[in-house]
């Protein structure tokens, strides 16, 4: 209950989560029909970094401020528009002083028939996430352990959407958790798109993760995992992965494409890395860099 996202909000984690699921989006709307975000952990949404919070790490002067300073090649351009297009609207004067969590980038990104249901269990953070949406008919807020919601909101009545499930990871078994949540969550809404967001870090199971998630048997599932910095000696996060399960078959593509992009942009030392890889289907060869 002592996470705060503000601390972290705009670091080079969010630019992977964020650009992913701001493709994610885009994908879905090549069709008319409307689809629903289910984000279990949603946090506040917005995020001043300005804040004292913020400004006490400077996380995110590491990531999107990196991120909105360079010039990017065409093509990643192109696929981080969305992306870098809502953060900029957000801060029409310039600089960055607003970044959208996941729950406002969804919306920003929506079309008129497309639906976002955001949990948050803090009631500090319930309350500013249901302020920031109070009165948008596109928009539930619930206050409620995300976990439960990968029971009790699935399937979504729109029988498509993405489901972000994004933990603090503050608590023991976290991983074991995320497998167990979607283990129950594909039961009961096999056809949606998931994005499962986990920490690198020293000493981390991720083996064991990866293990426990192709023992489901679901077939279709994309991994792509961005490290900035060797994890020698630290003790804190030195990168993330996300887990992408009935990606779009685009997807993987666009992530050879973005992955050494973001590695070159936002590296802190030499030994930053990148890989996207199926877990399971389609072919099982790493790219990594």
């Amino acid at each position: 209950m002592n996470y705060r996202h503000i601390y972290h909000a705009g670091n080079f984690a969010d630019v992977l989560k964020h650009t992913v699921l701001a493709r994610l989006i885009r994908y879905m709307q090549k069709k008319d029909a409307g689809f629903r975000v289910l984000d279990t952990h949603a946090g506040i949404g917005l995020y001043d970094l300005s804040s004292e919070e913020a400004q006490k790490t400077g996380e995110w002067s590491e990531g999107i401020g990196k991120l909105l300073e360079t010039e990017h090649a065409p093509q990643v351009a192109e696929l981080l528009e969305p992306y870098l297009s809502a953060v900029r609207d957000l801060n029409p004067e310039g600089g960055i002083r607003f970044y959208p969590g996941s729950p406002k980038l969804s919306r920003m990104l929506f079309r008129p028939q497309d639906r976002l249901s955001a949990m948050e269990l803090h009631p500090e953070d319930f309350a500013r996430l249901h302020r920031l949406f109070e009165g948008d008919h596109q928009v539930r807020v619930t206050e409620l352990n995300g976990w439960l919601s990968l029971g009790a909101h699935l399937p979504p009545k729109e029988k498509r959407g993405i489901v972000l499930v994004d933990p603090p990871f503050e608590e023991d078994g976290e991983y074991e958790r995320l497998v167990d949540g979607l283990a129950k969550a594909y039961r009961r809404f096999p056809g949606g798109t998931y994005c499962l967001w986990y920490p690198l870090k020293k000493g981390a199971p991720i083996k064991d993760f990866h293990e426990a998630l192709q023992a489901l048997g679901i077939p279709k599932m994309l991994c792509a995992e961005l490290s900035v910095r060797s994890d020698r000696g630290m003790t804190g996060l030195t990168g993330s992965g996300l887990i992408i399960v009935n990606p779009p078959f685009t997807l993987k593509d666009e992530l050879h494409a973005l992955l050494p992009a973001l590695k070159d942009q936002l590296a802190q030392d030499r030994y930053a890395s990148h890989r996207a890889f199926w877990l399971r289907g389609e072919n099982k060869v790493a790219r990594d860099g």
